[in-house]
């Protein structure tokens, strides 16, 4: 069995990619998108004419509601290749916009609707800002499930299962990032690796309060930057992982041992913690590895939206 096989045994496999035609092969239960990842497939030979057809059909509509169609096919034809769920993004722009981003997850569920697929298989993801924390909870309330991503410190995690969110995606891979770029020539790779990788600490610590405290919400780990990273949370609710590095999951033979176990860290002693909005902007705000890559990811994901919206335009 190789590592991605065993990986399953423990752990619901989600591909993180918008290149849907690399799903068959490793057979995901689920998969995300976000916009640099639709961007960078659009880009590509195979997947230009869905761009220019989407634009062709919705000459006149609004921009922003191209877009949202555009990310709706990609959503439509990645369903048609896994049994379970996809992840489609609000507009980065909308992030501190709690009824902008409600408003917006609305409208992506009525063109899936449309499409003939069920709310139950589609995750809006919105980033992890108080107002995007506050939007999810009253979409959650309507039966719209959530994926809040560009999640970085405790707090946010916190206030999202206290606001009953579907899932969270902890970002393993920019933590990491940015411990080792803290770090400088001090970073030892060998002695912070697998369980001492700060972005795999990160995780395991929301895993095991949520699993203490019997809170549902859904923990998937996400922004891998290499397999150690991925077999370190293995069991893990989740893991939603590149095309890449499930490539190098399937060629590998090494033995793969649990590493979260949700039935042990009931029995933590894990004090409860809440957030209410002055003491998460304040935890936030203490916390500048959070601070800066949740403001970092923000941007990134603006930019690649505004770039896409460019592509559309000469479509």
């Amino acid at each position: 069995m190789n590592q991605l096989d065993a990986l399953k045994q423990l752990t619901t496999v989600v591909a993180d990619t918008g290149d849907f035609m690399q799903l068959a092969q490793f057979q995901p239960q689920d998969a995300t998108t976000n916009p640099s990842l639709i961007l960078k497939a659009v880009q590509k030979t195979d997947y230009a004419p869905l761009l220019k057809e989407t634009v062709a059909a919705n000459r006149g509509r609004p921009l922003d509601e191209v877009v949202d169609r555009l990310l709706v096919r990609f959503g439509c034809e990645i369903l048609s290749m896994v049994p379970g769920r996809v992840s489609t993004e609000v507009d980065a722009r909308l992030s501190f916009d709690e009824d902008a981003t409600y408003t917006r997850a609305e409208r992506l569920i009525e063109l899936y609707s449309a499409a003939g697929i069920s709310p139950d298989r589609v995750l809006i993801k919105i980033a992890a800002t108080w107002e995007g924390i506050r939007a999810a909870e009253r979409l959650e309330r309507r039966g719209i499930h959530c994926n809040l991503t560009l999640l970085f410190g405790f707090c946010q995690a916190v206030a999202c299962g206290h606001a009953g969110v579907q899932l969270i995606s902890p970002f393993v891979g920019r933590i990491y990032d940015w411990y080792k770029k803290s770090a400088g020539t001090a970073w030892d790779e060998a002695t912070m690796a697998g369980a001492n990788d700060p972005g795999v600490q990160s995780v395991r610590r929301i895993f095991e309060y949520y699993k203490r405290h019997g809170i549902a919400t859904e923990v998937m780990g996400a922004s891998f930057r290499n397999p150690g990273q991925i077999t370190a949370l293995a069991g893990c609710d989740l893991l939603t992982i590149s095309p890449e590095l499930l490539a190098q999951l399937s060629s590998s033979s090494a033995p793969l041992a649990r590493a979260l176990d949700a039935e042990a860290a009931r029995s933590l002693d894990i004090p409860a913690v809440q957030f209410e909005e002055a003491a998460f902007r304040l935890a936030l705000n203490q916390d500048a590895m959070a601070t800066e890559k949740l403001a970092e990811g923000i941007r990134a994901f603006i930019q690649d939206a505004e770039k896409l919206e460019a592509l559309m335009l000469v479509a």
